[in-house]
């Protein structure tokens, strides 16, 4: 008998492929899914972001680091399978912000230990992939790239112990990985086959990428996607608090959207954002508009 997470999972026809030691998330044929970042919801915590957005429908979920200590202040990890499970909500991915998590720095041995840290909880939660952020802001030589795939190398392999996938989200405002094409250069140099690619609309869209870079992708080879919109200001002026509620800006998200479909991406659109009023807005509100707005998106692009 399935029990509520896997009912969950085949009700929305998202198997799990298994090839050797990937297990990735797929959506029928070539539809992509909607998923929510606890990022999104961080001021209600990890519980009462779940709470509301079950209310709202969602449930495809990205779970937060920071909003997982807060709950195990007070329960355990099985409290908060517990949780998703009774929510009817399913953890697609992890968020783990950690500096040099991927380059050689004086951050990196610790980071790698959180890393293991975390992989083992995310682990036990049913994740199936987890990622960190380009976090470096140092001065960079070309020596420090020479050095990455290593480095990515043996985080991978870490990850590789607890059956997940890692993922690099590239930075804009990194000074290591700020573009898909140097993410793409060091993920491919590395050689791992727990390592995968993942793209940020923010990200993309607002840093040094180009809509063409997206022709660089190898059919089926993105993992993830954080899904935004941007409002219309320059370009140097653009933070989080630009990002908005998909369909709310300016961002080419259907002609993104139309490339991904061409690569066959069939993941999850996890939407990020960080806005004052989303953050500390009542999660059951917030989640029916980025819903709403997000799938009314989706199916203008065919690919809901």
């Amino acid at each position: 008998m399935l029990d509520r997470r896997g009912f969950v999972l085949s009700a929305l026809t998202l198997p799990l492929l298994l090839s050797g030691a990937r297990k990735t998330l797929s959506a029928p044929a070539d539809k992509m899914v909607m998923a929510m970042h606890q990022n999104t919801s961080s001021g209600a915590g990890f519980r009462g972001s779940l709470e509301g957005w079950a209310r709202a429908g969602i449930e495809l979920v990205e779970l937060n680091s920071t909003l997982l200590d807060g709950f195990l202040e007070t329960d355990s990890l099985t409290g908060a399978r517990v949780l998703l499970d009774d929510l009817g909500q399913t953890p697609i991915c992890a968020a783990v912000a950690l500096p040099d998590l991927w380059i050689p720095g004086p951050a990196r041995k610790s980071s790698l230990d959180s890393w293991r840290r975390r992989c083992a909880q995310f682990s036990e939660l049913g994740v199936q992939k987890i990622y960190s952020p380009s976090l470096t802001f140092r001065e960079i030589t070309s020596a420090d790239f020479d050095a990455t795939p290593e480095a990515i190398f043996e985080t991978a392999e870490i990850a590789s112990g607890y059956e997940l996938i890692c993922m690099i989200e590239f930075l804009r405002n990194s000074t290591h990985l700020a573009t898909l094409r140097s993410a793409l250069n060091m993920i491919r140099a590395a050689d791992h086959p727990n390592v995968r690619p993942m793209i940020d609309f923010f990200h993309f869209w607002s840093g040094l990428s180009k809509l063409e870079d997206l022709d660089l992708l190898k059919p089926g080879e993105l993992e993830h996607c954080h899904f935004q919109d941007l409002l219309d200001a320059p370009q140097e002026l653009t933070d989080n608090r630009y990002r908005v509620i998909p369909g709310d800006g300016i961002a080419p998200l259907n002609a993104i959207l139309s490339k991904l479909k061409e690569k066959e991406y069939t993941g999850a659109l996890s939407v990020e954002l960080f806005r004052e009023e989303l953050v500390n807005g009542d999660p059951y509100s917030v989640a029916a508009e980025i819903k709403e707005k997000s799938e009314k998106v989706m199916s203008d692009a065919g690919v809901l």
